[in-house]
């Protein structure tokens, strides 16, 4: 029988996940049933929201089992179908495992336009991260014309699209990210009208003040921590901060005590609001039709960080909390048609 191999959960992680905590394993490829499709993975994404499911605790993302696989967003293609949605040779997306092989019930997989784009942008741009920062950005930060708007994790998958949205709707950027190339890049590439490196900056809520001389109208916060407690005092009447991640707290063995600064809340009357990409699954092709135009147009630029091989899948994973990738983290796991 022919066989596929998976990644599982070895153990649980205490503080930054090791390669430890994960296990390759060879197992049986599965065959279809009725309704399922065999999927060859092409792609693998690597989310810093993987973390909280591999903690025992109740979060929006169910937990992982100990010795169970793992899971994670994926393009990839039908080798073998018992659904009349999808035949063989389709690409499609969907959370499936973290496994070159996998069945997934057709109800479960999108397909993917390969005319839209590479089909590893189903992953990012043209995926969940796209649109997490396309409706966070519009319905949650809802910029306007002249507004200040920042923008933290700003060359991440997530952070980047949610920059250039906000550009796009007449604001000014602000980004945060933690190297000179990621500050060139949504400079010089993507139209931010400021960047701070916050790994160089030895004043973060100066340099921040510095960046935003008119306070701040609406914050895109994917990290929580220090640069949040920068912006913070910058809020203006009326700003609004979406709460998208706080990957700064993601490895924390222990959550620091807080929060302190809600006072701010009432000179300000801002609104705080969290928000979930699976809030918006009604409006995905919304989204989807609205970035490949702005691709198309010029006028949304995306980048791709692709680890190749699916046995370096963990390092992927861990690079995003070293801050290595700029745009989307991807694993590049086979070709498709091999």
């Amino acid at each position: 029988m022919a066989e596929t191999r998976q990644w599982r959960l070895a153990s649980r992680p205490t503080g930054e996940p090791t390669r430890e905590n994960f296990d390759l394993v060879t197992v049986d490829r599965p065959e279809p049933g009725p309704g399922e499709v065999l999927v060859k993975t092409l792609y693998q994404s690597v989310d810093p929201y993987m973390r909280g499911r591999m903690r025992d605790e109740e979060s929006y993302a169910e937990p992982w089992d100990v010795g169970d696989p793992m899971q994670a967003g994926i393009v990839g293609e039908v080798v073998a179908s018992e659904a009349d949605a999808f035949g063989e040779g389709d690409v499609v997306t969907g959370n499936l495992l973290w496994a070159e092989h996998a069945v997934a019930d057709a109800d479960e997989l999108r397909p993917v336009n390969p005319e839209l784009g590479p089909v590893s942008t189903a992953l990012g741009v043209l995926g969940m991260p796209g649109i997490t920062g396309y409706f966070g950005m519009l319905d949650v930060a809802d910029p306007s014309p002249g507004e200040t708007v920042v923008v933290s994790a700003a060359a991440g998958a997530v952070g980047s699209v949610a920059g250039q949205i906000a550009r796009l709707s007449g604001a000014r950027v602000v980004g945060t990210a933690g190297s000179e190339e990621k500050i060139e890049w949504l400079t010089d590439d993507l139209g931010f009208d400021a960047a701070i490196n916050y790994k160089e900056t030895d004043d973060l809520e100066a340099a921040m003040e510095e960046a935003c001389p008119d306070g701040v109208d609406a914050y895109f916060d994917n990290v929580g921590g220090p640069i949040t407690d920068a912006v913070w005092p910058l809020l203006n009447v009326d700003a609004r901060v979406a709460v998208c991640g706080q990957i700064s707290l993601y490895n924390a063995t222990e959550v620091p005590t807080g929060p302190r600064k809600l006072s701010k809340l009432i000179e300000s009357r801002a609104t705080v609001e969290g928000f979930l990409v699976g809030d918006y699954q009604h409006r995905w092709n919304e989204a989807l039709e609205s970035l490949s135009e702005f691709i198309q147009q010029g006028d949304l630029h995306y980048r791709e960080n692709v680890v190749e091989g699916f046995e370096n899948a963990p390092e992927a994973f861990f690079g995003l909390f070293e801050g290595e990738n700029i745009g989307k983290q991807l694993v590049k796991v086979a070709e498709r048609g091999e």
